[in-house]
């Protein structure tokens, strides 16, 4: 399900983010943005791989891994290896018909 929910995302520099089973945009108008719209839905189905409690977990220890790595806050979200699948395959729509499980694997910088 996607809600636009301007609120939540206000002021921060987040467009969308998803929170299994929602995906929450910042503007109505993206909900016409297909290759934002694809990038929260490949994170759906980690989610859905990883118990959704454990992708948090796991997208928490990467994060604070590669932050404290790099001491940049936007550096280490571009690394965690759920976001660098995404935005590897945000733009083939047809990515989530042939993706393999546990995909973001491949994508792991450690």
């Amino acid at each position: 399900m996607i809600i636009v929910c301007q609120r939540l995302l206000k002021n921060t520099k987040i467009n969308g983010i998803t929170l299994f089973p929602f995906i929450f945009l910042k503007k109505k108008d993206f909900l016409k943005d297909e290759v934002l719209i694809h990038h929260e839905k490949i994170h759906l189905r980690q989610q859905i791989e990883l118990l959704i409690i454990f992708f948090y977990l796991w997208y928490l220890a990467e994060y604070l891994y590669w932050y404290l790595r790099l001491n940049d806050s936007f550096l280490a979200y571009k690394h965690i290896s759920f976001e660098r699948e995404a935005f590897a395959k945000e733009q083939d729509l047809d990515y989530l018909q042939h993706r393999k499980l546990f995909e973001f694997w491949k994508y792991n910088a450690f």
